[in-house]
């Protein structure tokens, strides 16, 4: 089993950089399991398309998103083609979850077993580090990571 856990986010956006801050505690800690990488593709999702057309049994993005919750919730979802914005095109600028995704089977790729590991965000601006909130929110957002890739190569749930 191989598993691409993709952080994913602008580090220059305040806690849009959840996703490189979690892929950055993942690989700070060591070895992941067996069949796990972890990658931070930071603002590159045309990149991140591009790897998943070589294909992974399965994929964790870890990203800030939206909502009506608390700033440093983190959210776990499941991803299917259902969830995916109908025709839409390669826009290496917008390169938003559901976007990078879409790109995917524009470029004839098909989606593999997709979760998200999200984090609601305190602030979107211009600004270097993460919010007091998301960046307590980390831990447990690795921990979420740590319960899926542990489902996904066990097969418990």
């Amino acid at each position: 089993m191989t598993i691409l856990v993709a952080g994913i986010g602008n580090v220059f956006l305040g806690d849009d950089g959840f996703g490189p801050a979690v892929a950055r505690a993942l690989v700070e800690r060591g070895d992941p399991p067996a069949g796990v990488r972890v990658v931070d593709y930071g603002i590159r999702g045309l990149h991140l398309a591009y790897d998943l057309l070589d294909g992974v049994d399965a994929l964790i993005l870890v990203d800030a998103l939206p909502g009506d919750a608390a700033p440093g919730t983190v959210t776990v979802l499941e991803v299917g083609p259902t969830d995916l914005p109908a025709g839409a095109g390669v826009d290496a600028h917008a390169m938003d979850p559901a976007t990078v995704l879409a790109t995917l089977r524009r470029l004839g790729g098909s989606l593999p077993p997709t979760y998200v590991v999200g984090c609601r965000p305190a602030a979107l601006d211009e600004d270097l580090g993460l919010s007091p909130a998301v960046a307590a929110a980390v831990p447990e957002a690795v921990a979420a990571v740590d319960v899926l890739t542990d489902k996904l190569t066990t097969g418990r749930t």
